[in-house]
């Protein structure tokens, strides 16, 4: 008997040794150069710089546009110009960096003006463009460009099932051409403070906000926000100031932020990788190197779509760096429970499932595989032939926006497919969505942050090293009912076994920050108060 009691507790020590293996595996750290050419020998520079989004007021003016336009569309950081050829086609394919500016270069304003001076400027097919100048380049939403698109009348009673109906695209364009005041919202870009500084051969851009007022006694806690596609760090701007200023907004000081957003590589303002496999691991490491070059040895995360893979990343790479992570949306892979689905619908309670679970995902046919299926077709393309669809929407605003746009309505809720205005206007307002779509082709980042599905889903995520890898960091969970796709509490712990908060919130899709801010700051102080009191 005695040997069986030693037998049973080898084994149960070589199982506890295997589990505990799990527990403490991370990704490897590694590094990278993602820039152009080769890594040069000198140390990179670690600087930390202001950086400003701008326009000019002749920009905004379409009446003194006449000829302007002979100077191209921008010019990029390294020195050569990226602009608009003879035949009016927009040609982005010389972009390595964005938003850099002038004072930054040490370049007279002048100069960065000057492009082709040989080509005379009565000439230019697009004299009449309205140009938005941010840094050294010029870029532009063509108000004759937007004035000449070429609407397909959509079938009868077709609504949103057929992607953006172009009678309400119509509306769109109009207010675009309009109304909009680009000038405003670069007012409103510049409220919260912007810097770049170089990572692994890269230039990153990020917003950092601190508290107006900290509490005295206490110290601001940091937390990193990433974003996903289509959105950018504009996503957060509604969302910061309950964080970072609570009491003024009719919460308690019990928590108080300081807030990092930084805009993923290869998306507005952040410079894209010059090579390929740049994912989201890679990004994870950059963000990491980020938060140390601010001085953050610990620090909270929050992340949706790409955001949280990245976020989760982080949390794989650096555990002990990570107070807490939350997430509005997980990838899970390697879940069995999955299969227990047609059962569950019988017996919930068996299987683990609420109520709520039920009603969030039955009937499963619709809302776990055909509505999945309807909205998905970007992803196959962008994780395949990401370029190729850019051509036409780095160069064709209104195609941008269309493309963009769609994701915002049937994605915020897919019974918005049933209205002729894909609902955008519940749920947001048009200056909201059109700074977001401007930030897209203001940087012609389009093709870039399409590439990123190619890099991430192209190898086939779900069998990746990080896929394969539990979470075992305090973890909190935001369930927004309108999510493309429901995950139960009991998928999240398979990926996230220390999920300390799980939320089903009370409205609201993918975009939880940019459309339900209140309820989402609620729940991230919920989380940061069940994590400190641990």
């Amino acid at each position: 008997m005695w040997l069986e009691i030693l037998l049973a507790s080898v084994l149960s020590f070589v199982i506890y040794w295997f589990v505990s293996r799990d527990k403490e595996a991370t990704l490897p750290l590694g590094d990278g150069w993602w820039g152009p050419g080769v890594r040069p020998t000198a140390k990179e520079d670690e600087s930390i710089r202001p950086f400003k989004v701008e326009t000019s007021d002749d920009e905004l003016d379409v009446r003194h546009r006449l000829g302007q336009l002979s100077r191209g569309e921008g010019r990029e950081a390294s020195g050569g110009f990226r602009g608009l050829d003879l035949s009016g086609v927009r040609n982005d394919s010389a972009v390595t960096g964005r938003g850099n500016w002038s004072s930054a270069q040490g370049e007279p304003r002048s100069t960065l003006l000057q492009r082709d001076a040989h080509v005379p400027a009565q000439v230019h097919p697009l004299a009449h463009a309205r140009t938005y100048l941010r840094g050294p380049h010029e870029v532009c939403v063509q108000d004759r460009r937007l004035d000449k698109t070429r609407f397909t009348p959509p079938l009868e009673d077709s609504r949103f099932h057929y992607g953006f109906n172009s009678n309400y695209l119509k509306k769109v364009v109009s207010y675009w051409r309009n109304e909009f005041d680009w000038r405003k919202q670069v007012e409103i870009l510049n409220r919260y403070p912007h810097f770049k500084t170089k990572i692994e051969g890269l230039d990153i851009h990020f917003i950092h906000v601190k508290p107006p007022q900290p509490p005295s006694g206490s110290t601001p806690k940091p937390l990193l926000m990433v974003h996903g596609w289509p959105g950018s760090f504009y996503e957060f701007y509604k969302i910061i100031p309950l964080l970072t200023d609570p009491k003024n907004h009719g919460l308690s000081e019990d928590h108080v932020f300081e807030v990092i957003c930084p805009s993923i590589p290869g998306y507005d303002f952040s410079e894209a990788s010059s090579k390929k496999g740049f994912n989201s691991v890679a990004t994870a490491r950059i963000f990491y190197k980020l938060m140390l070059r601010l001085g953050f040895q610990e620090f909270y995360l929050q992340g949706g779509d790409w955001g949280s893979l990245v976020c989760t990343n982080i949390a794989q790479l650096v555990p002990r760096h990570v107070k807490g992570l939350h997430l509005n949306m997980a990838f899970i892979s390697k879940n069995i429970h999955f299969l227990t689905l047609p059962l569950a619908r019988h017996f919930p309670g068996f299987f683990g499932y609420t109520p709520r679970d039920m009603e969030l995902m039955c009937p499963f046919k619709e809302k776990m595989f055909y509505s999945i299926m309807r909205e998905s077709g970007y992803m196959h393309i962008q994780s395949t032939k990401p370029d190729t669809v850019g051509c036409g929407l780095n160069d064709s605003p209104v195609g941008l926006a269309a493309y963009i746009l769609e994701k915002f309505s049937t994605w915020t809720n897919s019974e918005f497919r049933d209205l002729e205005d894909g609902g955008l206007e519940r749920k947001f307002s048009l200056d909201d969505l059109l700074t977001n779509i401007m930030l897209y082709w203001t940087t012609g980042s389009i093709t870039s942050s399409q590439r990123y599905y190619k890099e991430n889903l192209g190898l086939n995520i779900m069998t990746q090293k990080h896929q394969l890898l539990k979470v075992y960091v305090p973890t909190g969970y935001a369930a927004f009912p309108c999510e493309l796709l429901h995950s139960p509490e009991k998928w999240v712990k398979v990926k996230f076994p220390k999920l300390i908060s799980y939320s089903y919130m009370d409205r609201g899709g993918h975009f939880g920050a940019f459309e339900e801010p209140e309820l989402l700051a609620r729940d991230i102080r919920k989380f940061v108060e069940l994590r400190e009191q641990q």
